[in-house]
């Protein structure tokens, strides 16, 4: 079979190919895998990350009504094509607050920057329908409205840059290090594992980046071309964070009240402890940005090794504790330093501060 695909993928050029995908399946029964990529113009591959999504697709999710299509790598079978017949489809009921959420939502995005005037254009008359379907539903959405944050426009950047195939200049903050950097990006695709991000090349890292787009504090779109190496696309059903075998094992010890890193972090075995706790290890291409978790963790855990890592976590919560102390410390000398003013005035002694207590008792 034909390698992965290497060029950026756009969601709604992506989208597009689909419903065009199902007209052309339909009226051709048994279709040779290979003609079908040729005439669409993609990789095997590509076709056929296609074909296993389209049986998520239906007229319901009901049995029946989902798309029964399937290969054996080299034929595409569709085994229900009646499903999407007219006959087998029943009218749209959309109850009140449904109707709502699709009209609100319809809205918001259509005033997205950087959508497509067609597609714009495409969703204000399904819009308009929808609306005049909906009756008094249609009413309450006009009385709703969302609007998009930073990550719209971002996402209407990345998603530009991808179509026309070019380069992008970003301020993005890393949390891990707590720094904005300045980069620049060949852009591959967009991708959505409960935030969206961008999959990219990076030049400054010469190496393939994941960024996420609330996290873009500045962006451009540049005139250079985006040129990324050839790359093979990750299977993301797993998660975003798929650590690769050969980065370096991290160990990490957590009593009861730190057991949740094992929910949130990729890792390799979690044993249990004898206290309720658990020993995690786990591999991270970047084993220095565990140290925020460490602190994070205060007395609910510790990093064991590396040993190096171990002391690096160790030097920072001293200083983070150092830093407080040095408050404190401050606060005290001020406070010292107040006192000690007020009892060096001149002309008054330990009977004249008394007698002026008094007075503000009175």
């Amino acid at each position: 079979m034909a390698g992965k695909p290497v060029r950026p993928v756009n969601a709604i050029d992506q989208t597009r190919r689909m419903l065009s995908l199902v007209t052309y399946l339909r009226e051709r029964p048994g279709a040779r895998v290979e003609d079908v990529a040729r005439a669409f113009g993609i990789t095997e591959d590509e076709l056929v990350s296609d074909l296993d999504v389209l049986p998520m697709c239906g007229t319901s999710f009901r049995g029946g009504d989902l798309l029964d299509i399937d290969t054996d790598g080299e034929r595409i079978w569709w085994h229900n094509p009646a499903a999407l017949g007219a006959d087998a489809a029943e009218p749209l009921r959309l109850a009140a607050d449904e109707a709502t959420a699709l009209l609100v939502a319809a809205r918001a995005v259509a005033t997205l920057p950087g959508l497509r005037e067609s597609d714009r254009q495409a969703l204000l008359r399904a819009t308009a329908k929808v609306e005049t379907s909906a009756g008094e539903a249609a009413g309450a959405s006009s009385r709703l409205s969302v609007t998009f944050e930073s990550e719209g426009g971002v996402f209407a950047d990345v998603d530009r840059a991808i179509s026309e195939r070019r380069r992008l200049w970003i301020r993005y903050y890393s949390p891990a290090r707590d720094e904005v950097t300045e980069r620049e990006i060949d852009p591959i695709r967009l991708v959505s594992v409960g935030h969206t991000y961008v999959e990219a090349w990076c030049r400054r890292s010469e190496a393939r980046r994941t960024f996420r787009l609330d996290r873009v504090a500045e962006i451009r779109i540049l005139d250079e071309p985006s040129a990324p190496p050839e790359v093979e696309l990750r299977d993301l059903s797993e998660g975003l964070v798929q650590p690769a075998a050969e980065d370096p094992e991290v160990v990490v010890e957590v009593g009861p009240g730190g057991r949740w890193v094992a929910e949130y972090y990729p890792h390799d075995s979690a044993d249990e402890l004898p206290d309720g706790g658990l020993r995690i290890t786990l591999r991270t291409p970047d084993p220095a940005s565990l140290r925020r978790l460490a602190l994070r963790l205060g007395r609910d855990g510790r990093i064991v090794s590396p040993a190096a890592l171990a002391d690096s976590a160790r030097q920072a919560a001293r200083e983070a504790l150092a830093a407080y102390d040095g408050i404190e410390a401050a606060g005290a000398r001020d406070g010292a330093q107040t006192l000690s003013g007020a009892g060096a005035r001149p002309g008054t002694g330990a009977a004249d501060g008394q007698h002026d207590r008094q007075e503000r008792a009175l």
